[in-house]
This record gives structure tokens, sequence and C-alpha cells, in this order.
């Protein structure tokens, strides 16, 4: 029977307030998957970034199905749809991805070559702190007796107890790279050997509070004064016009696509890799698995920059390939294990390869003024490029990788 409580007429709330039925349509209409529509363009051409949602704000919360999203020309992927499935997550993570990407853009470099077309973009993703750094230095030096063609430096590095073993490395590693250059070795492998080597060594010291450095914003200070227990992961491509030089030290990867094959460039150090376990044990250490394996029960990685408390177990020498391009070389991804973690090596390439093959449709009306405008260049390969490494970091993020992401995609094609 209705009544009244504290002054509420029970019999007029229970005639206005809905009440969800429990039954077997109502509960398959609750878990119906919901789209994202992007924003139409507006009046004078420019594209709304932001995403409208089709969902009730009363439901902020992660969805329990899968979420299909359409992305279209406001991340310059051209004017063709391209949809790809999702994995749910959570709505303020998918609403801060494109607004929260870093975007770098090349300077046209005179001489006889310039560099290589290249976007990148690194997010802090679902971690508390952002340890991910990320260079890039097109026509950092040139080479001796190779007709003064130019070097392209690009960088990738996945701090682990703080960033500033990372940022140390984004700051000094193509500068030692370019010293060992100019002193005309010639032998890439010792090039690349010499200055991880170095590199090591200055961090070492940087940590140690020996050089004199300062970490007024590193969290870790308040952890260990010595900052012993921080490191880094490096994955590094010096790209001339004949060959690729990838040197890797941990987790983090480097992936050619050419001619739609994803070739990797490098291979992970992980504990439980058969010779790097070998090394490690030879060495005196273990690997106990805890949440995977790990170097003593703490490092995932049996290689890094850095972590002096874990020497000589893991060492910072790295792998180095040297690879001969060819015509049929379309792009280099270096990315963080933020993305490989979740995504594989032939995806990646899909979707950068993708990216890179789009152009802008020609003009309906047939106008010669138009397709000069539309064909002549389509759209800058560097936007492509920067279309690329966008998309790979949603993927990731979107297939609920609990990392920092970092993506770098090089434009290797000769014919632009």
């Amino acid at each position: 029977m209705a009544g009244m409580c504290c002054g509420v007429n029970l019999a007029e709330t229970e005639a206005t307030t809905p009440v969800e039925p429990s039954s077997e349509a109502a509960r398959r209409r609750r878990m119906e998957i919901h789209q994202f529509r992007l924003a139409p363009p507006l009046e004078n051409g420019t594209k709304r970034h932001k995403v409208e949602k089709v969902v009730d704000q009363s439901k902020r919360r992660k969805l329990e199905t899968s979420v299909t999203i359409s992305l279209t020309s406001p991340l310059s992927v051209t004017e063709k749809v391209v949809e790809k499935e999702f994995e749910a997550k959570p709505l303020d993570l998918l609403e801060s991805d494109v607004s929260s990407v870093k975007i770098e853009r090349p300077e046209v470099v005179s001489g006889n070559n310039n560099p290589p077309k290249f976007g990148t973009t690194s997010v802090c993703g679902r971690r508390r702190d952002m340890e991910d750094a990320v260079a890039v230095h097109p026509s950092f030096c040139k080479e001796e007796n190779e007709n003064s063609n130019s070097l392209h430096f690009y960088g990738v590095y996945d701090g682990h107890g703080c960033s500033h073993v990372a940022m140390k490395c984004k700051d000094r590693m193509h500068e030692i790279v370019k010293n060992e250059v100019e002193k005309g070795e010639t032998q890439w492998k010792e090039v690349m050997t010499q200055s991880f080597s170095q590199m090591d060594n200055e961090v070492v010291h940087y940590s140690s509070g020996a050089l004199g450095g300062s970490r007024s914003n590193c969290r870790c200070e308040l952890q260990t004064p010595q900052c012993d227990a921080v490191g880094s992961t490096a994955v590094v491509a010096v790209v001339t016009p004949e060959k690729i030089i990838v040197s890797n030290c941990g987790d983090s990867r480097a992936v050619l696509c050419r001619n739609g094959v994803a070739i990797p460039l490098s291979i992970d150090h992980k504990p439980d890799r058969p010779d790097e376990l070998n090394r490690i044990q030879e060495a005196g250490g273990r690997v106990i698995y805890w949440d995977g394996p790990r170097v003593l029960g703490v490092l995932a990685m049996s290689r890094a920059i850095g972590d002096n408390y874990l020497k000589p177990y893991v060492i910072s020498e790295p792998e180095v390939t040297i690879t001969e391009r060819t015509e049929e070389d379309e792009c280099l991804i270096l990315a963080s294990d933020g993305l490989w973690d979740v995504v594989s090596n032939e995806t990646a390439c899909g979707v950068a390869r993708m990216c890179l093959q789009s152009r802008k449709p020609p003009s309906p009306h047939g106008s010669p003024e138009n397709d000069v405008t539309v064909t002549g260049a389509g759209e800058s390969s560097d936007q492509l490029c920067s279309d690329a490494s966008i998309l790979l970091t949603k993927l990731a993020l979107a297939r609920h990788s609990t990392d920092n992401v970092s993506v770098v995609v090089v434009d290797l094609r000769k014919d632009l």
C-alpha cells in the first residue's frame, strides 16, 4: 500500500520511477553493442576531433562487450572509412587518445639525400607514469668516404623504475653514435656496441651522482638515492641510402615491412630465451618465474641500459643487424613493448602499409584544377606516417595494453 515516507508520496514515486524489467529481452538490450561515431565535417571544411558517443552518460564504466569504432578523416587516414573492431576500453581513455599523442614532423634538409619521412606517437596509456622516450634525428651525421651521404637516427627507449635513464638515452645516444662514426669506424657492429657501452657507463655515473646530474623531478630519489634500480631498453635504427642498421638491447622491437611482409630486425631479449637463459646462468644468476620469467625474479628482460644492481646478469651489449635496402621496402616500425605485447608484427605492418598507401580520392567533378590539387602528391607522406603511428597506438590501447606505448613509423619508399 502506498503511503508517505519522509514527506515523499510513495504512490507518486512508484508511478513515475521506471522499473527495469528482468526478462531475457531486457538483459540483451543492456548488453547490446554501442557504436562510437565521429562528428561530421564543419561547414568550413575542418574536422571535429571530439568523439561523439552514443552511450548513456549515466553508464560511464568499462564496457563488457566489444565496441566497433570507425576511424575516418579526423585521423587523416584519408576519406575512406577504415574500420577496426577493437575490444572495449574505458571511455575516458578512448576520448583522450587523439589529444594525448605527440606527432613529430621531419624538417626538409638540403643535400643529396633528404631524410625519410616519419611520424611518432607516444602515450602514457594505463600506466601511472610516462617512462618511454622517443628520439628522431634526421641527417644527424654523414658517413666518411661515402659521397657524404647523410645518416638518419631513430630510437625508442622504454624505461623502468623511473624515466631518467630513458630520457638520458634520448638526449645522448645519437651524439655518442655520431662521435663513433666520425672516428672513422667502418664496422657498424663495433660502432653500435661501443656506443651502447658508453651510454651505459654514462647512465651508471649519472645515476650515482658522479656527473652532477639533477633529478629533482625523479620519483626514484624517494626510493633509492643512487637510482641503481633504474634502466631502459633501447632499440636504435640508423638508416642510410643503402642500409638499415638496427641495434637492440631489451624487449623493444624494430620491424621492416617489405612488399607486405613483416621482417623482424631485432629479437626481444627475454630471460627465458634459451641463449639468454644460458648466459645468465653461466654468469651465476637465476631466472625466476614471478608473473613471467624475470632475472632474479625482478626484471622481465635480460638486457638493458642501466640496472647496475643486476650486473653482470643484465648486460647492455646490443644485438646488431645490418639489412640492405631494396626497392620493395615500404616502412620501418620501431616501438616499445606496449605495442608488441598486444599487436603482432604482421598486424602492425598491415596497418602501417594501409596508411602509407592511402591517397585522397579523385575529384568527383573531374575538374583539371582539382585533379592537380588532389592527385599531385596526395596527402603529405609524413602525415600518413603520423596516421600510422596514431592508429597503431590506438589499436594497442584498445587491446588493453597495460604499458606505455611509443611508436615510430619511417617511410622507406624511394619512389616518392
